[in-house]
């Protein structure tokens, strides 16, 4: 079995910069390294995770091996530092961005109009929907940036106003007009009919297991052209 690199991590100290660094892993174990504390680098060749600046020696070690406990609890193999190895294995708990990708796999399963309007509601309810509370917590983090007393803060608090003004609030209203064109159809999907289960009589078929047909085959892509061949001009 090929060996899947994504599943794969090292966490060290650099040994020029002594640097603590994370290197390797999928989109998930990058999600629990910066929920451990680790910040992520994005060059144009390499992406990597190092620790916050200003941590002391003995922060980091423990911001690494709670790193490392979490990792290897959901399976992933890390290689580390000696002072970073754990046995410890902490409890993953659902996060919040888990419960608005539920919508994705129910939106997958939406057999008519009504059910993706009712799933459609819980991004764009004006009161307690998530887009309502991205933006309003795009509005607190300004109000905090306003209060840190840098010289930069008082831009970057302004530009969390402008990305909830104008992107927010757009895709708000354009999710909502959505929202309200799908409530007011009131159509199945054609190719999500619900599945009962039940083999009809007739079928001839021996092995079927429903009445459901069969999905749709993917037309192949066409061959290329013959190496030399001349292209037809319209």
């Amino acid at each position: 079995m090929p060996r899947t690199t994504d599943r794969f991590l090292d966490i060290r100290r650099d040994p020029h910069s002594g640097e603590l660094l994370a290197r390797g892993g999928d989109a998930e174990a990058h999600s629990i390294l910066q929920r451990a504390g680790f910040v992520a680098v994005v060059r144009l060749h390499e992406s990597y995770h190092r620790a916050p600046a200003g941590l002391t020696e003995d922060d980091e070690s423990r911001l690494a091996t709670d790193a490392v406990g979490r990792l290897r609890a959901l399976g992933y193999h890390v290689d580390c530092d000696e002072p970073f190895d754990t046995e410890a294995r902490p409890a993953r708990y659902p996060t919040l961005g888990a419960s608005v990708s539920h919508l994705a796999e129910r939106l997958r399963k939406a057999t008519d109009t009504a059910e993706a309007a009712d799933i459609l509601t819980e991004l764009t309810a004006p009161h307690d929907g998530i887009l309502a509370g991205f933006e309003e917590t795009l509005g607190a983090l300004a109000e905090f940036f306003d209060g840190l007393g840098n010289a930069t803060d008082p831009h970057t608090a302004r530009r969390l106003r402008y990305l909830a003004d104008e992107y927010i609030r757009v895709i708000h209203s354009d999710l909502a007009h959505t929202r309200e064109r799908l409530a007011d159809r009131h159509a199945p999907h054609p190719g999500r009919r619900p599945c009962a289960e039940q083999v009809p009589d007739h079928e001839p078929e021996r092995s079927a297991v429903c009445a459901c047909p069969p999905p749709p085959r993917a037309l192949p892509a066409p061959a290329p052209p013959p190496v030399g061949a001349t292209r037809l001009r319209r």
